[in-house]
């Protein structure tokens, strides 16, 4: 009677497998990250773009009401109307964005006001910081410092 060793393989993976399976994660990921992370930086903005129109609805129902802009902000501005400027008052708006979560990116504020028109800016912070600020006036006009220099000077800054 012959006795016949039957020879079993092993199975798995090899290191070398391992390590290419490894590398091409690594590469998806150093390609991936950059991408998300710039594109929640864009969501963002458009969430707070979206937030500005409706700060600028909530100006325009103060204004209905009041007869006035002056006193929906929580500061002096520099003509020295009372409430004109600063962070808006609590019964007008929040004074961070985005206005659901816990996650606050930009702070809400009134630039500027008279007895009839004023200048709202959301300025980021945190991860936002180098997204330089947006503005939006009554008259419409929408500004946003795209280069994060502290002005919107600069060409194609005159728009969202």
């Amino acid at each position: 009677m012959e006795t016949y060793s039957v020879k079993q393989r092993e199975t798995g993976f090899t290191l070398i497998e391992l390590m290419i399976a490894v590398s091409i994660i690594g590469i998806l990921v150093a390609i991936a990250y950059p991408n998300y992370t710039a594109y929640l930086v864009k969501t963002r903005r458009a969430d707070t773009q979206a937030v500005l129109a409706n700060f600028a609805n909530a100006m325009e129902r103060y204004y209905t009401q009041n007869n006035t802009y002056l006193g929906a902000g929580t500061a002096a501005n520099t003509n020295g109307d009372a409430n004109s400027a600063g962070a808006p008052a609590a019964a007008v708006f929040p004074s961070q964005a985005p206005l659901d979560g816990t996650d606050k990116y930009y702070n809400l504020t009134i630039v500027d006001s008279t007895a009839t028109s004023y200048t709202l800016r959301a300025a980021p912070f945190g991860v936002q910081t180098a997204d330089g600020y947006m503005e939006l006036v009554s008259t419409g006009a929408r500004r946003w410092d795209r280069n994060n220099d502290g002005d919107t000077d600069d060409a194609d800054e005159t728009k969202w």
